[in-house]
């Protein structure tokens, strides 16, 4: 896994974290539907940039 993707799935991993404190307050249904689209996308950026570090044959996963 080359160091920008590396920095890439940091980033993700911290925005999911925001997210998921996002869900546990009071939002309005639109507001929800949108956090929650946006956590779907990251969560998919991840696990898309794991499975591309360990293609690449690198076992390093954060």
């Amino acid at each position: 896994m080359t160091d920008e993707q590396l920095m890439h799935l940091k980033v993700c991993g911290s925005n999911v974290q925001r997210y998921r404190r996002l869900l546990k307050g009071n939002l309005t249904e639109q507001e929800r539907e949108f956090v929650e689209r946006r956590l779907t996308e990251e969560q998919l950026a991840i696990q898309r940039l794991r499975t591309n570090g360990l293609v690449h044959g690198t076992s390093e996963i954060v």
